[in-house]
């Protein structure tokens, strides 16, 4: 959807918390010139210092930009990784309700594009 700044946040924020919240949601603003990729929605100020943030949002986010800067491949890869960590352990940070640390999924998705990439 193309929308302004505030409407667009409304609108994010809603569908961050009917897919899960905001830790799991992507974000990117393309432009004519320049590109910039983000969490979808940023309320994880509280999480500071806590090894609690969920890193989806920003994991995914860097999977658009690696689609826009034409390394498919490697934005596949990623996303393959982070989607086998949620359907193949038990690793979840407390947004969903799971008791995992920051720390812990990054090393799962990390070993997860480790087994893909020998593939």
């Amino acid at each position: 959807l193309v929308m302004p700044n505030l409407y667009g946040s409304i609108l994010s924020n809603i569908g961050a918390g009917l897919v899960g919240g905001p830790g799991l949601i992507p974000g990117c603003n393309i432009g004519t010139e320049y590109a910039m990729f983000e969490p979808g929605a940023r309320h994880v100020g509280h999480h500071v210092d806590l090894n609690s943030a969920n890193p989806t949002s920003f994991l995914l986010s860097a999977c658009f930009m690696l689609k826009h800067l034409g390394l498919e491949d490697q934005a596949i890869k990623l996303s393959r990784a982070i989607y086998m960590v949620y359907k193949t352990t038990d690793i979840q940070t407390p947004d969903l309700g799971g008791k995992g640390h920051t720390d812990e999924f990054l090393k799962a998705v990390l070993k997860c594009m480790e087994t893909t990439f020998r593939q």
